[in-house]
């Protein structure tokens, strides 16, 4: 197996991937929404979840004689290569800091590292077996998936049309029954069967009860809707539903959900490299994870609106006009603070997201705004006081009042063991929130 691992946001020679040159050939330059249409999962749940992807951003974008990585970090197949895309806070070998925050955000068992390449593919599985709840429930809100299947009858109250073939082979003597198929419209089809398959494989795992457990209603209808399940049938099953793709853009969610399961149903190596296609992964999307992170954290001293969430949702103007979503809104009143969460660098942060937060700030009244950021060096979190006064009159001086803070999360680098840095990070999370609140 070829392996390569890059960072994210980061840029690289072309011939540093000439080991992993199917994969290249199937994602260069192409869109995150091309690439969610062949399979690949973007959590959560394709770009339009997720506030900071765009539908045209790429994996790997052509510049010269280099390739440019984006925002995401995650896993991709093709055949026998893979590519590992680590989060560029990461220095060390393993990336700890992306395996701390999936397993923090997305309630992970610790079993997802990047120690060694022994066994990435079972560990790309698991990773499709944690998201099953998220994508079971996003489907199941459009209620159980129905379609019309054709059952077979044979009893004294024929309501379909006869089987002459198979009436004569069951029913001779005749007894007054009738051989007879009836097309239905029914939840117990192969999709529905399919997802049954995939909770009865989940629930057999060590950690799968835990796994279900947020979906445990989900479950419940799907095993009342399933009272023809046999485990025997899961490869018939699986094949059915390969012949029989979801294609209506209405069931979408349910089309991401029948490729997961047959993904997770496939799970040995030989069979994740023959699935329903030979381009594989997983990416999530860095800037969402480490917002909803500083949300784990700062939830008790902040709101937290969501655009694609429509949860929270804010107005610049009277009249119901200018619709905003700022990151965090202090819940303190009297003295407010508008937060941004930044996947970048403490330097990186500038013009663009001054404008954002200081037109947030005035609207709310605030008089402090801060930007959460990953800091990884020894630098500390800086205060910037907004001038007033003009250069033509020769005044400018900085304001007390108002003022944009920095305010960075220390990541620990160099660590040798993933529990060492899990306890760090504790501690790290412990000195943020103490600084916050000061």
């Amino acid at each position: 197996m070829t392996q390569l691992k890059i960072k994210d946001n980061a840029q690289k020679n072309k011939n540093e991937f000439n080991g992993i040159s199917n994969i290249v050939r199937k994602v260069a330059d192409k869109t995150l929404i091309e690439l969610e249409e062949e399979g690949i999962f973007v959590f959560p749940n394709g770009i339009r979840e997720i506030e900071d992807l765009t539908e045209d951003q790429m994996i790997l974008q052509s510049m010269n004689e280099t390739y440019r990585t984006g925002n995401v970090t995650g896993y991709l197949g093709y055949g026998k290569e893979r590519l590992i895309i680590e989060s560029r806070f990461s220095s060390n070998e393993n990336d700890y800091f992306f395996q701390y925050l999936i397993e923090r955000v997305l309630h992970f068992p610790n079993i997802v590292n990047l120690e060694t390449s022994t066994n990435l593919d079972h560990k790309i599985i698991n990773l499709f077996v944690f998201i099953f709840p998220h994508y079971l429930k996003r489907a199941m809100r459009k209620g159980i998936f129905k379609t019309y299947i054709h059952k077979k009858y044979n009893d004294y109250n024929p309501k379909g049309y006869i089987d002459i073939a198979r009436h004569i082979k069951e029913n001779t003597p005749s007894i007054g029954k009738v051989a007879y198929n009836q097309r239905e419209y029914s939840c117990d089809n192969y999709l529905i069967e399919l997802v049954r398959h995939t909770i009865e494989f989940i629930k057999k795992k060590p950690y799968g009860n835990r796994i279900l457990v947020d979906v445990r209603d989900e479950v419940k209808l799907i095993i009342e809707a399933t009272p023809n399940y046999q485990v025997n049938d899961r490869q018939k099953i699986i094949l059915e539903n390969k012949r029989n793709v979801i294609r209506h853009a209405y069931f979408h969610e349910y089309r991401a959900l029948q490729t997961l399961c047959i993904l997770i149903l496939q799970n040995q190596k030989h069979q994740i490299e023959s699935g329903i296609n030979k381009m594989f992964g997983i990416l999530f999307d860095g800037a969402w994870l480490w917002e909803e992170y500083i949300h784990l954290l700062v939830k008790d001293y902040f709101y937290h609106p969501m655009n694609k969430g429509n949860k929270g949702a804010q107005r610049l103007f009277d009249g119901n006009l200018g619709l905003i979503y700022p990151d965090f809104i202090s819940k303190n009143e009297i003295n407010r603070v508008i937060a941004d969460a930044k996947y970048k660098p403490m330097d990186n942060i500038g013009n663009r997201d001054y404008f954002q937060v200081l037109a947030y700030m005035m609207r709310f009244d605030a008089k402090i705004g801060m930007y959460f950021y990953p800091e990884t060096g020894d630098m500390q979190g800086i205060s910037l006081k907004l001038n007033k006064g003009s250069t033509y009159e020769k005044n400018v001086k900085p304001r007390e009042d108002i003022k944009l803070i920095k305010h960075g999360l220390k990541i620990s680098q160099d660590i040798n063991s993933y529990d060492e840095f899990c306890k760090v990070m504790k501690e790290s999370e412990q000195e943020f929130i103490k600084i916050l609140l000061k």
